[in-house]
């Protein structure tokens, strides 16, 4: 099979298949659930209700009605601030939620002093909710979420910790104090409930934690580099699955599991609540007037006798997507970083990226090396297709002359070509398997460069100083569409069907234009890619004229 021509196959069937993904994703059919099935699952699986008009997102426990609408916040001295080495966070005392969250580490601009917000209130509102619910839950009272008592309403980190505790009593005797603990370095946050039953009576309190954000539809990125934004969750079957804001808006996620966490995505940075793993706890997700998408986690009921204090806690990560911090917070949860079916390609060719990193200090430097590491690596594969290719283009002569002597006889057309091929020992399929089986790790490589939240803002060379964002004076492109068209040189073709051939010569223009939009990182691995195999072809080339193969 022709080189060219199996490149341009494999591209379309590519772009096709994104532009099919696409298509699905916005006109695609989508499952429909009937109200009354909805309504019976719902209670069949103990899955949390919410009230009818929306305006609380507090879920039921398993033995009460879900909470009354309740006021937003608007007092500013119910908001306290807490500033560590990682996070500037804003927490609301009604309720205890996290309304905002800063990563002081990734400013919205390279070069910027402002941090990017990952959570926030507003227009865009993006929140980490939780609290207690059931029998004596304070967040299931009818008179309201419990506003918590703080100590002062700005918390510092001064050591390697920082504990905040809130504090909220009722008239009864019981008690609750809502502890966020901070650790230096660290973007997970302990979340822990100590309640003190001074009642008369058993307390039954139910933990709940969920994300609440704004719909948006649009995924980040765009057809040919797509990045996922919406929720996620972890079950003890299914160590990651994404749940879409369509797949929210359509219909309610229902999953009882031992473990599990939810979490929302976007291109770099994640939330996600982590219960405890060691219990089994219900996800659910819920759309709130067709406008927020909630996806959170309901605890067992917990019963605490009289006299007695008992001690709940979960985990809230706000951060970048790092493999190692989150593999060590949940299983599954560095799956957020994610590769797609390819994550076990991706996962140990980051590993040595990381490693390359480590010697040279320098990502784009780092990309360089693995590109020339991989494309070493795939050398065999590369001389066998080129081996292939050159035969192929020997036995043109010999193919014309069966053309022009079997015409339009497909049948005996076909029968001549495959003796052919058996007496000079040519497979057609040779130049476009080793093809076949290098895509798949060139592939991955793209995620993984594409996902890794270490190239945001990281400076190459020169001009070059944020290889996650494209190129400004788009000079890596143009190199790129230039050594694509010197491979096409180095490629004498024999296609002779003139539209084809117009095709191919317009092939590096049209992928140099795609490539001003990609980010410097994946445009420096595909140029450097081409001129490695520009020199491999020429040293396969040569070795060929040696042993006496043409190779024109």
């Amino acid at each position: 099979m022709e080189s060219q021509r199996s490149f341009l196959i494999i591209g379309l069937a590519l772009v096709s298949f994104l532009l099919w993904q696409s298509w699905q994703k916005d006109y695609g059919p989508q499952p429909v659930v009937p109200v009354e099935q909805q309504q019976t699952q719902e209670t069949s699986q103990g899955v949390p209700s919410f009230n009818e008009n929306g305006s609380e997102d507090v879920p039921s426990s398993d033995s009460v009605p879900a909470a009354q609408p309740i006021a937003a916040a608007q007092s500013s001295n119910r908001i306290i601030e807490v500033k560590t080495d990682t996070l500037d966070l804003r927490i609301d005392l009604l309720g205890g939620d996290v309304v905002s969250a800063d990563l002081l580490k990734f400013p919205v601009e390279q070069g910027s002093d402002i941090p990017y917000s990952l959570l926030r209130s507003g227009n865009g509102l993006y929140v980490a909710q939780s609290g207690l619910i059931g029998a004596q839950g304070p967040d299931a009272s009818s008179s309201g979420r419990p506003v918590y008592n703080a100590q002062s309403d700005y918390y510092e980190m001064t050591s390697d910790t920082l504990v905040i505790p809130l504090t909220w009593k009722n008239n009864q005797g019981l008690s609750v104090t809502k502890t966020f603990t901070f650790t230096k370095g660290q973007y997970d946050v302990n979340v822990s409930y100590s309640v003190e039953n001074g009642t008369g009576s058993a307390a039954t309190v139910q933990p709940y934690a969920q994300l609440k954000q704004v719909m948006e539809f649009e995924d980040d990125g765009n057809m040919f580099m797509p990045t996922y934004r919406g929720a996620a969750f972890s079950t003890e079957d299914d160590r990651y699955q994404k749940y879409s804001f369509d797949e929210i808006e359509d219909d309610n996620l229902r999953e009882t599991t031992k473990a599990g966490w939810v979490g929302m995505l976007e291109h770099y940075f994640v939330s996600a609540w982590v219960p405890s793993q060691e219990q089994t706890n219900t996800l659910y997700s819920r759309n709130l007037k067709n406008q927020y998408a909630v996806i959170g986690v309901l605890s067992p009921s917990e019963s605490v006798a009289p006299g007695e204090t008992k001690t709940l806690a979960s985990t809230l990560y706000m951060g970048p997507k790092d493999q190692e911090s989150l593999a060590k917070i949940a299983r599954g949860l560095d799956l957020t970083v994610d590769y797609g079916i390819l994550f076990w390609i991706s996962q140990p060719l980051f590993a040595l990226l990381t490693f390359l990193h480590s010697l040279v200090n320098n990502w784009g430097v780092a990309i360089i090396l693995i590109t020339i590491v991989v494309k070493g690596a795939m050398y065999w594969l590369t001389k066998k297709q080129y081996e292939s290719m050159a035969r192929m283009r020997n036995l043109a002569p010999k193919m014309q002359q069966l053309k022009d002597r079997f015409g339009d006889d497909r049948q005996k057309m076909s029968q001549a070509m495959m003796e052919l091929y058996r007496k000079e020992k040519v497979n057609p399929m040779g130049g476009c398997l080793p093809l076949l089986l290098q895509m798949p790790i060139f592939l991955a490589l793209y995620w993984v460069l594409m996902e890794s939240v270490e190239l945001r803002h990281a400076d190459f060379v020169l001009w070059i100083t944020d290889l996650s964002t494209k190129d400004p004076y788009f000079v890596l492109p143009i190199l790129t569409g230039a050594s694509m068209y010197l491979l096409q040189k180095l490629q004498p073709t024999t296609i002779t069907d003139p539209m084809q051939q117009k095709i191919m010569q317009w092939m590096p223009v049209a992928m140099s234009v795609f490539f001003l939009w990609f980010p410097a990182g994946l445009v420096l691995y595909w140029l450097v890619s081409n001129v490695i195999t520009l020199v491999q072809a020429k040293m396969i080339y040569a070795s060929m004229e040696k042993r006496g193969i043409s190779s024109k």
